[in-house]
């Protein structure tokens, strides 16, 4: 008889998932002292992925291999990219101003297509934050950091973003994203205007209220110097094992294994004053590891019961339609996964397989769908904390730098005001 996740999952089976998020939104506002030990963060995880083991095991234990395996790839990679751009640090600074604050995320943007949205973030989020460090205002700063360089940014390459290397898994050519040039220069170059405009205003009002002028005190004393370069080395390596894994078709945990050596090598070789420069400590990715461990394992159902009627979706075949779907469950979902339901679903409109998406790649209608799903998918991780994985990160380090960041429906709430009425304007230019 063939595996049915309707009959397996009732829809109360979404509870837990639902509850993870409930938690991740509220405990830190309701309970901020309770939540700031990662050690509750994964007995949450721990305690309410006990319903969906109990359903899950007896009907189809390989979705829980199968989500325990991208869980432990999904940790492995952004920890991975974690310590070795931790192991990088730049002394001097740059000036923190409204212009070359805007430029730093326009850098940020390019080069989150080369080592990730993660390395990226990582690498710059520190000397961000030092450039910046006598201003008042800081929060807003930081936002627009997760908008731009740990979302958005990556949009035109598979290293940029998980759902992209996914479908460059399944049969999406390495080069095929760029297609998506227009989107990306749309998004960040509409986003870095608000925010130097935004930027301006707040440094102008600071200025007036700081003795002395502002920009004297934001000026870099020291030339710029990079300690720990090596680094560089060991992040290639990882890239160089991503992309060969997706071409030579290594089996499962050949990729892993180099990434792992990598991520020895760097700390391992990396100076102790290096580390101590950058603050560097274990609490974000640990974070990161505690609570996508929850969400991974709780949202089985979820996904099954979603592929489940996407297999009988006939309605959805607009571009629309699937950048709004894809995008939205990604800001809840982790949005690898979502991609690959989005793709199903766009596959059985064209009459292709999920296990081969050139199909859609060579269909009119199938490529202008994968352009959708592969921006809703990138861009709208950024609506919320848990949308992508760098996410939590640069939050967590943010916090730990003096940063006082928004809770996660503050955070919605910037969302909301700034990227839904961006993403109603691409809907309109690009997906109609």
């Amino acid at each position: 008889m063939p595996y049915d996740p309707r009959m397996f999952f009732p829809n109360w089976s979404v509870g837990p998932f639902v509850a993870m998020l409930l938690s991740i939104a509220f405990l830190p506002m309701v309970a901020p002292a309770w939540w700031e030990h990662n050690r509750n963060k994964l007995i949450l995880s721990g305690v309410l992925s006990v319903p969906v083991l109990l359903l899950v095991i007896p009907a189809e234990p390989s979705l829980l291999v199968h989500s325990l395996g991208d869980y432990v790839s999904f940790v492995i990679l952004l920890g991975a990219l974690y310590v070795i751009a931790g192991g990088i640090f730049v002394r001097g600074a740059f000036a923190g101003t409204p212009l070359e604050n805007t430029l730093f995320l326009g850098l940020g943007a390019v080069l989150s297509n080369f080592i990730g949205t993660t390395g990226a973030s990582m690498l710059l989020i520190r000397p961000y934050l030092r450039a910046n460090h006598r201003r008042q205002q800081r929060t807003h700063l930081v936002i627009f950091f997760i908008f731009v360089v740990s979302n958005i940014g990556g949009m035109l390459t598979p290293l940029g973003d998980p759902p992209l290397f996914l479908g460059f898994l399944r049969g999406v050519p390495f080069h095929w994203p760029l297609r998506l040039i227009p989107q990306w220069a749309f998004a960040v170059g509409a986003l870095l205007a608000v925010f130097n405009i935004y930027d301006q205003y707040i440094f102008n009002k600071e200025d007036v209220e700081t003795p002395g002028p502002l920009i004297e005190d934001v000026q870099p004393r020291r030339r710029l110097h990079v300690e720990g370069s090596r680094n560089a080395i060991y992040l290639l390596g990882v890239i160089a094992a991503a992309m060969s894994s997706g071409y030579l078709g290594w089996p499962k945990g050949v990729q892993e294994s180099i990434i792992v050596a990598m991520t020895l090598l760097s700390w391992f070789t990396t100076p102790r004053t290096v580390h101590q420069a950058n603050h560097f400590h274990f609490h974000p990715i640990a974070e990161v590891a505690a609570l996508f461990l929850g969400i991974f394992v709780t949202m089985i159902p979820a996904l099954a019961i979603l592929q489940a009627q996407a297999a009988a979706a006939k309605s959805l075949s607009e571009p629309w339609q699937y950048f709004w779907l894809t995008g939205m469950l990604s800001s809840i979902l982790d949005n690898a996964p979502t991609y690959l339901v989005s793709v199903a679903m766009a596959s059985g409109v064209v009459g292709g397989s999920i296990e081969n998406l050139a199909t859609l790649v060579h269909s009119p209608l199938g490529d202008r769908l994968l352009r959708a799903i592969s921006c809703g998918a990138v861009s709208m991780g950024a609506l919320t904390y848990i949308g992508n994985g760098p996410n939590f990160m640069v939050r967590s380090i943010a916090g730990r730098s003096g940063v006082k960041m928004p809770s996660f429906m503050g955070f919605l709430g910037y969302s909301v005001v700034i990227l839904i009425p961006l993403f109603a304007v691409m809907t309109l230019i690009f997906f109609w």
